[in-house]
């Protein structure tokens, strides 16, 4: 880098990193074995104790964390901390069940700001810029963490949250900020609200986006940085570990994320054993926090599928873009389907607008799967049943299973104002 802008703990070597993961590592086991009772539960039943981890090849001995042992113990049952030093709660939906809880204490929202302040600064975002953050504010952590961490950088921020898309559009050109912090799926829908106000989305003030909370594609990168004339970079992170900011692609190499392997550690199994597997084979990301206080969490199973991947633009390994959860799978007569899947077909067809749904549906005993997708504005409607077929087509080849596809007005499909909902499910 032509300025080093890099934090102290960006310029660790790998040696110093390894000493200091594994001085954390411990430290947080003890926490977590001497304040939690379902860590010391989990550890007594396993045979581990904190002290039998003597380097980090050996947290392969102590139990995975999942979403359901953190439903079962709503809601401040994974408190490492009396509540009266928990400053912030955030929470999931519930949608699928009871929601899950996190806190942080003073010092946890500091060490996420500046993680997040990391990130931004990798992604390209520099002190004394304007930030719009389009991520959700409230429970969802996305809104507040992106927040936190573009005011512990230096920046200006705009907590414009979602919805109210063409009022955003209006404040993205009256407050010209640099950067913009949202999901890949609602930065479309500004694309389009852009469009439709009669405004080329090229000529705006933003350079770059730090997109995440949901898979997105190279292919949707090329969509996104061709049609606004800015760099599209990945963030990641999830409540249950810190929220936005577990890692970050750094703008100059976009070659996947950089973990922040000073505060997380990561580590990739096999979705089905649990086994550990090698730095360079896909699996499941399970991550140990190192540094938090509120609620450490060891070997949390995420679901989302990944590989690890040795540094380049920063000492830290890189895990390689999400592009799919093991629990938004979808098995379609004995085929395992991801939606980024399909959407690599759609953004590769002419005439076809990125916003589409999937739409499971039973028909006798077989499962059945309609691709629903938007035409471009100005695909001439003879060009649909072409675009259909070619879609089909490239989905049996490349995936190897058929299935239905209707391509329907722009503007028809729901627009996303958070996370978007790709798979309907109407078995």
């Amino acid at each position: 880098m032509a300025e080093d802008l890099r934090d102290a703990g960006e310029r660790l070597d790998r040696e110093g990193l390894a000493a200091l993961q594994l001085e954390r590592l411990r430290s947080t086991l003890r926490h977590a074995y001497d304040n939690v009772p379902f860590y010391r539960r989990s550890f007594d039943a396993a045979g581990v104790r904190p002290e039998d981890c003597g380097s980090p090849a050996d947290l392969r001995r102590f139990p995975f964390t999942t979403k359901e042992d953190l439903r079962r113990e709503y809601p401040f049952g994974m408190f490492a901390v009396d509540r009266s030093r928990v400053r912030r709660l955030h929470a999931s939906s519930g949608t699928t069940g009871r929601p899950t809880v996190v806190g942080y204490t003073e010092r946890d929202l500091d060490m996420w700001a500046d993680v997040v302040a990391r990130s931004i600064r990798a992604a390209g975002g520099r002190p004394g810029q304007v930030v719009h953050v389009a991520y959700g504010y409230g429970l969802f952590t996305g809104g507040l963490g992106a927040h936190g961490g573009a005011e512990r950088l230096g920046c200006t921020v705009v907590p414009a949250s979602g919805g109210m898309t063409a009022r955003q559009v209006r404040l993205i050109l009256d407050f010209r900020p640099e950067v913009i912090m949202v999901t890949p799926s609602y930065m479309l829908t500004l694309l389009d609200e852009f469009e439709r106000q009669g405004v080329d989305p090229r000529s705006t003030s933003l350079k770059v986006g730090v997109f995440g909370a949901e898979p997105w594609t190279e292919e949707m990168r090329r969509e996104i940085e061709e049609r606004f004339a800015i760099d599209a970079v990945d963030i990641y992170g999830l409540s249950e570990v810190i929220g936005p900011g577990v890692a970050q692609e750094c703008v100059e190499t976009k070659d996947g994320l950089h973990v922040w392997e000073d505060h997380f550690y990561p580590e990739v199994v096999d979705p089905v054993t649990g086994g550990v597997l090698p730095d360079g084979e896909r699996g499941e990301l399970v991550f140990t926090s190192l540094t938090k206080e509120a609620m450490p969490v060891i070997r949390y199973r995420t679901r989302d599928l990944s590989r690890l991947l040795p540094g380049t633009a920063r000492v830290f390994r890189r895990m390689e873009k999400v592009t799919g959860r093991s629990d938004d799978m979808v098995v379609l007569r004995g085929v395992n389907l991801f939606p980024t899947q399909v959407e690599e077909v759609l953004l590769r067809t002419p005439g076809l607008a990125p916003h589409f749904q999937l739409r499971l549906t039973r028909e006798g005993r077989l499962d059945a799967l309609t691709v629903r997708v938007e035409a471009r504005a100005d695909t001439a409607r003879e060009r649909r049943d072409g675009a259909a077929a070619e879609v089909r087509a490239a989905v049996k080849d490349g995936i190897g299973v058929t299935v239905a596809v209707e391509v329907v007005d722009p503007g028809t499909l729901e627009r996303s104002v958070g996370k978007v909902k790709r798979i309907v499910d109407l078995r």
